[in-house]
């Protein structure tokens, strides 16, 4: 029986520049590995030895990158080893196999949003209304299914994220604030169920998981075995759950731990 090892991306394997954390002195500074380019400029890394590491996994398990990134922003990205057969895109809302969209999965999901939460314009309308333009610098909306805004977070009044999530919760709705980004995702919308759908699918009886944020929270509560780093949302609220382990390591370094736990695990006896 496979295992199947679910991570999130973003902050948990991949690390824009200035989320490396790169406390040492310069000459103790890991090798990176630049594993996405936008507008031909490297975006994120990892440690070499961590890409080492995931290709290793790949003999090992079924791995599923676990994002909330839309389809394009995560095709961009090229991680080492083989191209994952199922990648879960916009928390949940895409289960890609081969790289496309499985049509039922999104169909199901999309029906379900629209019988238990607020709809997305009414959302997407309120963030627009009450943000102040002083400290937002853009708003999207991801694949038609949760909106964002990115902003500049030294200026974001903290009452007003309070607010805001108190508001998004009455409508059925998540806020998560993740580096510059400021998330609204329908509560419907989790990592953990197309997870779980690829469990199934592919008859794993041992499933890992790894995140950062509020977002992965559910997929850290529904896998068998978890970590979180010492960054992030998860970190910040001390969140803790049985089967997570809480790593000391920050940054890009906390991205290879996890990988070598992942590792580690699938490898042990079962």
């Amino acid at each position: 029986m496979p295992v199947l090892v679910a991570s999130d991306l973003d902050r948990t394997l991949i690390y824009s520049a200035a989320a490396l954390a790169l406390t040492m002195p310069d000459a103790r500074a890991p090798r990176l590995l630049c594993v996405e380019v936008h507008e031909s400029r490297p975006l994120s890394y990892m440690t070499e030895t961590a890409a080492q590491s995931l290709c290793d996994l790949g003999d090992e398990a079924v791995f599923v990158p676990t994002t909330t990134r839309t389809r394009k922003q995560y095709l961009r990205i090229n991680l080492p080893g083989p191209p994952p057969k199922y990648a879960v895109c916009a928390n949940g809302g895409h289960l890609l196999v081969d790289g496309v969209s499985d049509a039922d999965w999104h169909r199901g999901v999309t029906e379900r949003l629209a019988g238990e939460c607020a709809p997305l314009a009414e959302v997407r309308e309120h963030l627009l209304r009450s943000a102040d333009p002083v400290w937002v610098r853009k708003q999207r909306v991801a694949d038609d299914l949760f909106a964002y805004l990115v902003v500049e977070r030294e200026l974001l009044p903290e009452e007003w994220v309070k607010e805001l999530a108190a508001w998004a919760e009455a409508r059925g709705w998540t806020v998560s604030l993740q580096g510059r980004k400021i998330y609204a995702v329908p509560g419907p919308l989790t990592k953990s169920a197309a997870v779980r759908e690829v469990a199934r699918r592919t008859g794993a009886d041992l499933v890992l998981g790894a995140g950062d944020s509020l977002l992965d929270a559910d997929l850290l509560l529904a896998v068998d075995r978890g970590w979180r780093p010492g960054h992030g949302e998860l970190a910040e609220t001390a969140w803790t759950a049985p089967g997570v382990t809480a790593l000391p390591e920050r940054g890009v370094l906390a991205g290879e731990r996890i990988v070598r736990e992942f590792l580690r695990t699938a490898r042990a006896p079962r």
